[in-house]
């Protein structure tokens, strides 16, 4: 067994990463241990590029491998629209629809009593002090429809009032859903948001 201790050690680790459990992290071990010279090697390679390089964007909290990451560094991204997001999977989930030419913003989580995170824990204040000082005229409340999310954003709207346009994300059907399999939440929230024809 002891032989095995680097592989059960990365099989550990990778169990560890969401979306992966034990038997999962087993497969994908040996997946890569199979095909050690086409995916194994490049992949250590990448994840020791990735460690050294990585950062957090000091402007809005991207992940890049500059200070300042390429949407902030854009001239071409709007400035008047800020879009906070709970998390960079959020905000890369929005660059992949390509809709928005605006900023953004990442909380870094939300608000959580039970978890006591409070706004101090989170980039709320850096938020704050980007809609004083740049030129930031409308803050779009991209965040998720949970507790938490609902919570954070009441919290932001708050401390925002009066001093920029507040909006946030539509929720409700989406596109190819059928009624007979939407939790009663999402069909209330679908009939609030309705617009006309």
């Amino acid at each position: 067994m002891s032989s095995n201790s680097d592989i059960d050690a990365l099989i550990d680790l990778m169990a560890r990463l969401p979306g992966l459990g034990p038997r999962s992290a087993r497969r994908a071990v040996l997946h890569l241990i199979r095909k050690r010279t086409l995916l194994l090697g490049p992949l250590a390679d990448a994840m020791r590029l990735v460690a050294d390089t990585a950062r957090e964007c000091l402007n809005c909290g991207n992940v890049g491998t500059a200070d300042i990451c390429d949407i902030c560094a854009s001239h071409k991204r709007g400035t008047g629209e800020l879009c906070v997001v709970e998390d960079v999977a959020d905000l890369w989930a929005m660059e992949r629809a390509g809709v928005f030419k605006g900023r953004y913003h990442v909380l870094g989580g939300t608000l959580s009593a039970l978890d006591a995170v409070g706004p101090e824990d989170l980039r709320i204040p850096r938020l704050i002090d980007r809609v004083e000082t740049e030129a930031v005229s409308e803050v779009i409340l991209a965040l998720n429809a949970t507790v938490d999310g609902l919570t954070t954003a009441h919290y932001i709207a708050d401390r925002l009032q009066g001093r920029v346009r507040l909006t946030s994300l539509a929720q409700g059907v989406p596109i190819g859903g059928e009624l007979d399999y939407l939790d009663d939440g999402t069909i209330s929230a679908a009939l609030r948001a309705r617009k006309e024809i």
